[in-house]
Formats: C-alpha cells, structure tokens, sequence
C-alpha cells in the first residue's frame, strides 16, 4: 500500500472521486473553503493492488504543542474494503501525515481502525429524479399538504447566486438563530469562503418582504442544504417547504443525483428530523467519529491488561 501527499491538481482529484455523489467534505472546494479559513489542508492517494482511495484532511495547530488533523466523511474508496484494509489505510494515513500530530476522523461509514470518541450520527440524503411526478410522491403526506398551502399563499419565490450583501444578511440571521436554539453549525465564513458558483440561495417574498430563505451549496453530481432562515410569516405559509420543493426541481433540472439535507437530531430538533425526512430523504448512519494517535504504543487490550512493550509504530496492532 503506497501514499502520495499533495500531489493530484484540482482535475485530477474530481475525476478520481466516484461518478455517485460524494459528500461536501470530499470535494477540493471544500478543502479550498477551510484552507481560506486559515486551515492546513493535504490530500492523499491511497493505492493498493490497483485501487485507490481519496483522504482529504483538515489540519489546525494549537499553540506549538498540539497539531490536529480531522478527516471528515472519509477516506472515498474505489471499491469495497475489508476490515484489514480500512484500518491499514486508517493506519498509513495517520502515519505519513504531513507534519505529524493527532488524527480524527467521522468516516461516511463504519471503519475499523479508530478509537470511537462518539457515537454515529444520521443524516437525511434525497435522491434526486429528473421525473417530478416521482419527487412529489416520494413526499409524506402532511409534508405534501403544507406545501400546498405554501404553493396557494401567494408566495413569489427567487433562486439567485447570492452577492456578499445577500449572503451576509443570511449568515447574521442563521448566526442569532442558533443563539436564540442553543445548536452550533459551521462558521458563516465557511459559506462566504465557498465559491460564488457554488452557492445557491432561494427565497420567498411576501408583501415586498423577505420571510425565508434557505442556502444551498453545490459540488456537483451533489448538493448539500447549508443554512435555513424564516420568519414568523414564513412559518405561517409553510415557505421553507416551498423553497426546499423549489430547490430540489431546481437541481434536479441541473442534474444533481443527490441532496445532503444534513444531520437528523430527534432528540433535541425532532421537528426539523421530521422536516427533513418528510420529503422522501432517506436516514442512514454513518460511522462513529474517532481518533488515531500517532505512534500508539500498544493495543487496548494490553494497556487495559496492564502491559506494556516497545513498539514498532510500522508493525502490529492498531486499536480498533
């Protein structure tokens, strides 16, 4: 198994990751969007026998001590891997780090080779269909009523590239409404960081007024819903059922395959799960988030049993 750092151009990346939509996280934009955010970015090629994987890893120093990596949704392999592989490519990618340090990673799926720190999370993924008749009977059924009521409210419905005024209206918004929630999501310098192509804002107006709007980032063949913002008055005529309605025609029409609505919390958001999954997206886990050290001395089984022993970091057992 071999490992190149830094060496593919943005073409090379994109054509490697799988024709199937991948998550935001694998894309060079992203990586692009956290690098203008001050991060490290470094991406590797993972070969073995003739296949190959992808690991995008986001790297943040802290003071002169501590150098942490995060690989989010990842690593993208090629074809299926068994347990040995995932956590030898676990193990190699923690390795040969550029620059060393601690490595954490959410991979998209359960992998082997991670310390687990916290348990899966869900997230709501939408397949998209050219065919609309088939995405609205796909939706649930108060979910297709509320958009009805929304489609007769009289509700005049903008999609636009937004300008930085626009996106800095939005941002201000979602940042007082996670205040107001108590909840945390990315920085708004993420979505100004984006690239302008990229982003898409659909809004309903009622009155000359702006009552909703919603945020979407585009990293073709996928989509991901980004930030959601409505007013008393767009609550009330159930806008943001019409703006996700909208959105999903919208990118559909451009030939997206996938929309990522986000993670699905029944705990402390349960209606907006509802409000995701209610549009026919489909709930699936993904893996537990986790920690590789660099130079782990032993295995857990031996630390838990007292034990201790040199140990070669290129040879024996990761913990898993």
């Amino acid at each position: 198994m071999e490992i190149r750092w830094d060496a593919m151009t943005r073409a090379e990346w994109d054509a490697a990751l799988p024709p199937g939509a991948c998550a935001l996280q694998h894309g060079w934009a992203y990586g692009a969007a956290m690098a203008a955010m001050g991060a490290q970015v470094h991406r590797a090629e993972i070969s073995d026998n003739g296949q190959r994987a992808l690991a995008q890893v986001i790297c943040r120093d802290f003071g002169r001590v501590l150098r942490v990596g995060y690989l989010a949704r990842g690593p993208v392999w090629q074809c299926a891997v068994d347990a040995a592989g995932e956590r030898a490519t676990m193990r190699l990618i923690r390795r040969t780090l550029p620059g060393g340090g601690v490595l954490l990673a959410s991979p998209d799926r359960p992998v082997a080779g991670l310390v687990p720190l916290m348990t899966p999370v869900h997230v709501a993924e939408l397949a998209l269909t050219p065919d609309r008749e088939t995405l609205r009977r796909r939706l649930h059924g108060k979910w297709r009523n509320r958009l009805v009521r929304a489609e007769a409210a009289g509700l005049r419905i903008t999609v636009c590239q937004p300008e930085p005024a626009s996106l800095d209206w939005l941002i201000a918004r979602d940042i007082a409404q996670q205040r107001a929630r108590g909840y945390r999501a990315l920085p708004g310098g993420f979505a100004r960081a984006w690239g302008r192509d990229g982003r898409v804002m659909l809004s309903a107006h009622r009155d000359g007024k702006t009552v909703a709007a919603m945020l979407f980032l585009d990293h073709a063949p996928g989509v991901t819903y980004q930030i959601g913002w409505t007013s008393d008055a767009g609550r009330a005529n159930s806008a943001h059922n019409l703006l996700l309605w909208r959105a999903m025609l919208h990118f559909a029409d451009l030939g997206r395959r996938r929309l990522d609505l986000g993670m699905l919390d029944t705990e402390t958001a349960p209606g907006l799960a509802r409000f995701k999954l209610g549009t026919g997206a489909r709930a699936r886990a993904l893996g537990s988030s986790g920690i590789c050290l660099p130079g782990w001395p032993v295995g857990l089984r031996r630390l838990r049993s007292g034990q201790t022993s040199r140990h070669d970091p290129g040879h024996g057992r990761d913990i898993a």
